[in-house]
């Protein structure tokens, strides 16, 4: 007669380890896991639009490395793109920084690059451009998220008047 009651103790430890099992980490929150290296940051020559007229976007490329003790996965990546002193988002790119594939401690992603789609067009030559003195300097916002987790700020950074074409 004690078999259900057996039963239920041991169910109850077996969840007990289930739930202390870590599971890829589910709890370990990017923002605090992840940093920012190879840093970047630029204005991409994207070419020619409307005919003849050089169009420029603001750019970053980075890695990020995991400084935490447990392998990650699945985290999205969002860039939110802004001229300096204006609140609203000028441009942004969304999209994997880890997939499926874990993320070991000490490890670090791939080359991730992200450009807006908006920027600068004009006739002059491209680093003139970046001299022409109605030009506006940009910055990026990084975001991270996992799951159903809020995006969270990762880092910001200015926009390099520099000129890339990769």
């Amino acid at each position: 007669m004690n078999r259900p009651r057996a039963a239920r103790g041991l169910l109850s430890v077996l969840l007990l380890l289930l739930a202390a099992m870590p599971s890829c980490n589910r709890g370990v929150d990017p923002v605090v896991a992840l940093e920012p290296v190879d840093v970047v940051t630029g204005w991409y020559d994207s070419g020619l639009v409307e005919g003849n007229m050089n169009k420029l976007v603001p750019s970053i490329t980075l890695k990020l490395r995991n400084k935490s003790g447990a392998p990650l996965r699945s985290v999205q990546i969002n860039a939110i793109f802004k001229r300096v002193n204006e609140p609203e988002m000028w441009g942004e790119h969304y999209g994997w920084a880890v997939q499926r594939d874990a993320l070991a401690p000490g490890a670090a992603t791939r080359e991730l690059v992200m450009r807006s789609g908006l920027g600068y067009t004009g006739d002059e030559p491209r680093l003139q451009m970046l001299k022409n003195r109605e030009f506006v300097d940009a910055k990026v916002e990084i975001f991270l998220k996992r799951g159903s987790r809020v995006w969270a700020k990762l880092a910001e950074f200015p926009i390099e008047r520099q000129l890339l074409t990769q």
